[in-house]
């Protein structure tokens, strides 16, 4: 009886520090996916504000592409359409 007390008893002390150490694990998981999620937030309004930018220059046609100015300006414009693709509210 004395034996299977000590087991139980051991059996708790271990259970109980590997559910308090899971308990930890799982609450920095917790915050290091808000911190994500914040992340992906601030970016997608950074990337509606580029979008809305680039489209209001494009609009008036001030970027030719044959200068270099214009080749960077289309290469720009590309890159925001692929970063749109991220963004479902574009």
């Amino acid at each position: 009886m004395i034996v299977l007390s000590i087991i139980l008893g051991l059996m708790v002390v271990v259970l109980g520090y590997t559910t308090f150490n899971l308990l930890k694990k799982n609450e920095k998981a917790e915050d290091l996916i808000l911190n994500y999620e914040n992340y992906v937030r601030t970016l997608a309004v950074t990337l509606s504000a580029a979008d809305k930018k680039i489209k209001d220059i494009d609009s008036k046609g001030l970027f030719d592409s044959d200068d270099e100015v214009g080749w960077f300006f289309n290469h720009i414009k590309e890159v925001q359409d692929d970063l749109n693709k991220f963004n479902p509210n574009l």
